[in-house]
């Protein structure tokens, strides 16, 4: 190989970095590295605007039931769940939320609760969470396109929320609407789904005891990123089933339309359980990386309803999960 040597100093002396710069930027790399910011090999997962942001979920939650939901299992990273985000609302790619997600206003909140019910009306947050007990769930939790993630949520039971509202017998399915507000909301400026985004469960799913209203993770109050003050957590469907920032509840006695059902039908159904056995017509869904893990780290097998199936299969008896996806 032909080297060319243009002097003993081809960069001028102005653009080469000070040693005392040099040294604290190898710190701060050391640092990033051991927080798992930055891997070894130098890529950033998720980029370093996102990883320097602030993450604070709020004031810690108090007075939370211990439960054996997920004993054994490892959390995903802190910094991972707060960091890889689906929220269209504020942004398409997993790092927006976190770093555009300080404009939602989550103070007042109330939740307008309609369709065949007893008890309809307009429910303040603050109200809702003082009727319940929160208790501590450590999660499977599938996303899309090949990750999943362990969380340990903080919440209470959907099914203890529902029932306060006195469904009647017409109450076929749930129905659930997230904020729509483009001032606090910016990617609803974009017309990449319809909004507000909407999503729906079978009554009978919606009052099973594994299906959570989560108010916060680790502790905390929900950052704002993952859906606060409230939002859904069903462990046993895509993560997308679980709406974020609920501001509308509705009983109905037809089957709901749901966001992405009607954006893409053929990729997104209405059930969206995780199962292995039905690809997406763009990837395969029968192996998963936990979020965080290395590159290298060999994936695992999804498990039928994302580890769920002794709880909830009965749910689907006699259904044919490739067509009813």
């Amino acid at each position: 190989m032909l080297i060319k040597i243009k002097g003993s100093h081809p960069i001028a002396s102005s653009d080469i970095t000070a040693e005392k710069i040099y040294l604290e930027r190898r710190k701060f790399l050391e640092k990033a590295i051991q927080a798992g910011l930055i891997t070894a090999a130098g890529s950033l997962f998720p980029t370093t605007a996102a990883a320097l942001s602030t993450h604070d979920g709020g004031r810690p939650l108090t007075n939370i039931r211990d439960t054996d939901y997920g004993k054994g299992l490892t959390p995903t990273a802190y910094k991972h769940i707060t960091t890889y985000n689906n929220f269209y609302e504020f942004g398409t790619s997993k790092e927006s939320p976190a770093g555009r997600a300080h404009t939602l206003k989550t103070r007042p909140w109330s939740v307008m609760v309609s369709g065949e019910c007893e008890r309809p009306g307009q429910y303040d947050f603050e109200d809702i969470l003082k009727n319940h007990t929160l208790e501590e769930r450590i999660y499977r939790f599938r996303c899309v396109e090949a990750w999943s993630m362990v969380v340990p949520w903080v919440g209470f039971p959907l099914g203890d929320l529902l029932k306060r509202f006195k469904p009647t017998s017409k109450a076929k399915y749930v129905a659930f609407s997230t904020l729509n507000d483009p001032a606090q909301m910016p990617g609803q400026k974009r017309r990449v789904l319809g909004w507000p985004y909407i999503e729906g469960l079978r009554i009978d799913e919606a009052m099973h005891p594994l299906a959570l209203i989560a108010v916060g993770l680790y502790g905390q109050e929900m950052p704002k990123q993952n859906g606060a003050p409230l939002r859904l957590i069903v462990p046993w469907k895509y993560g997308f089933k679980s709406i974020k920032s609920i501001v509308k509840i509705e009983f109905t006695e037809q089957q709901p339309p749901t966001s992405w059902n009607i954006s893409a039908g053929r990729e997104y159904g209405f059930y969206s359980n995780v199962n292995p056995q039905v690809d997406h017509p763009r990837w395969s869904q029968a192996r998963e990386r936990i979020l965080g893990a290395s590159l290298f780290t060999p994936k695992q097998e999804t498990l039928m309803f994302n580890g769920y199936a002794d709880q909830v299969a009965s749910l689907y008896r006699g259904m044919d999960l490739r067509e009813q996806f």
